[in-house]
């Protein structure tokens, strides 16, 4: 097979699986390990995927943030189960901060706990708490035209008024190395305070996040437990050094953490 061929085929692939170990690559692609090894360098060097520990993965731009209704059809299954999970970490009377995003969302429906109060700045949360019977406060400050999360200078001051049991937050890569991440600034500070402002933090975020970097970093990965539907095996060992993480099937309903 011809090198073209070869990065061809492995291109085709991320972009069907987002993360592919290079062990895998050899298989599919009955080539040596170090014909592979040469062919992602060369990919890389192009800037058309990012070689990771004992792989790759898709290159994305570090600043490139889907839309809500992007994200809203993206892995659905699999953030209900986190979702599901999610909302049984919820004690009676839990003041709780719910971050905006498409996991965070699914989590309202699943909040069986009683006299709870929700902070959030996610419009569409605060709409489906307030169907759901569920004291809810929401930021206010600057809407955001893509995700719809409400982020900026007000929002800040607001959140700041608030103390929380447990933050439920949201990111778009988590890396054993540069920790939790997501490409906005302003969005990322304000993630950053909910997690300060709460006696303990979970990071819902399913497996396509892992081994991810976006542009800005909010804290490291000791500072959070994750929850997720499955941890990609090239980089598990590296995650649970550094943090606990609840894993639930979402085909079985078994949890595992």
């Amino acid at each position: 097979m011809l090198a073209e061929e070869r990065q061809q085929m492995i291109l085709q692939i991320l972009t069907e699986s987002h993360v592919v170990k290079l062990q895998e690559l050899v298989h599919m692609l009955a080539a040596s390990e170090s014909t592979v090894r040469r062919d992602l360098q060369d990919l890389e060097s192009r800037q058309l995927l990012r070689r990771i520990h004992g792989g790759a993965s898709l290159l994305k731009k570090l600043n490139e943030e889907p839309d809500m209704e992007t994200k809203t059809f993206k892995n659905v299954h699999q953030k209900k189960a986190i979702a599901k999970l999610a909302a049984k970490k919820i004690k009676d009377n839990d003041c709780i901060y719910l971050d905006a995003g498409t996991t965070t969302l699914e989590m309202i429906p699943y909040i069986k706990a009683r006299n709870v109060t929700v902070v959030t700045n996610g419009p569409s949360h605060g709409d489906l708490l307030v169907r759901n019977k569920i004291l809810c406060y929401l930021l206010g400050g600057l809407m955001k035209r893509t995700t719809k999360a409400v982020v900026g200078s007000i929002a800040m001051q607001n959140i700041n008024l608030f103390r929380f049991d447990t933050a439920f937050i949201g990111v778009n890569g988590i890396d054993a190395s540069m920790g939790y991440t997501t490409p906005d600034p302003e969005e990322a500070a304000l993630k950053r305070r909910a997690h300060d402002l709460a006696a303990r933090s979970y990071v819902v975020a399913d497996s396509s996040k892992f081994a991810e970097i976006s542009f800005c970093k909010m804290f490291d990965l000791r500072e959070a437990a994750i929850i997720t539907d499955e941890i990609p095996e090239m980089c598990q060992s590296l995650i649970q050094e550094k943090t606990s993480i609840c894993v639930t099937n979402h085909l079985s309903d078994s949890v595992q953490c």
